[in-house]
């Protein structure tokens, strides 16, 4: 793949997460709320797309979490990440687990040059908020879909009760995360998240809630979409 441009990167942001990569299979390691939030995000795709035998692609792939469980629904997995040491460890997991997933290391942007339209959905995880360019991110993943394709992302709201929660709570107080996850400014409203996937040609299907209880760790769908959400959208023929 060609370097990733400044759009799709921020070295900050890599290093945050390789450095933590070793930790990414522990339920009770650092990334123990993915594992919690893994479920919802795998059972949200499942009712809104067929995977048994679909061509589906994980842009933020981290250590292959959510690429696991979607190809032990019948997917053809492909994973891109910008940190070296996660597809490391995904690709030694997956090897484990005796899975066949492609891992690749690279951004959206460096792989549409080579997979264009190839792909029937595509999962973007927490990864949007930690990207210098959101517009560069939706771009890339319209033109790696089909026509027709889906598109399922989750980040976090922008507003007080998000910051209070999602940041000082998680990060600061409960230590759910790293101090320094997430930073206000790159968060991204629904209708911000929606208006840069029109420009690019997708439609919004749905907005769902994701509930985290750090008490009884757990989580569930529901309405409330002011902290984290999940976002599915339809990727119109006439797309860029």
């Amino acid at each position: 793949m060609t370097p990733p441009t400044a759009a799709s990167m921020d070295p900050r942001e890599i290093q945050k997460f390789d450095v933590l990569a070793h930790e990414f299979w522990d339920p009770r390691g650092a990334f123990f709320p993915l594992h919690i939030l893994n479920p919802v995000r795998v059972a949200y795709v499942l009712e809104r797309a067929e995977l048994a035998q679909r061509r589906v692609l994980d842009v933020g792939c981290g250590g292959g979490l959510l690429c696991e469980a979607l190809c032990r629904h019948g997917a053809h997995v492909t994973g891109i990440d910008l940190a070296p040491s996660m597809i490391e460890v995904a690709r030694l997991h997956a090897h484990e687990s005796q899975l066949s997933i492609d891992y690749e290391l690279g951004s959206a942007e460096q792989y549409a040059a080579q997979a264009r339209g190839q792909f029937d959905v595509i999962t973007c995880m927490e990864l949007i908020e930690h990207i210098p360019s959101p517009a560069s991110l939706l771009a890339a993943m319209a033109r790696l879909l089909r026509p027709g394709g889906a598109l399922f992302l989750s980040t976090i709201n922008r507003n007080l009760r998000s910051f209070l929660m999602a940041i000082v709570g998680a990060e600061y107080l409960l230590r759910l995360l790293p101090r320094g996850t997430h930073e206000y400014a790159r968060l991204l409203r629904p209708a911000e998240l929606a208006a840069v996937g029109r420009a690019h040609g997708f439609a919004l299907c749905d907005l769902s809630g994701i509930h985290f209880n750090p008490v009884t760790r757990t989580a569930r769908l529901d309405r409330d979409i002011s902290i984290n959400y999940l976002a599915h959208f339809r990727l119109g023929d006439a797309a860029a």
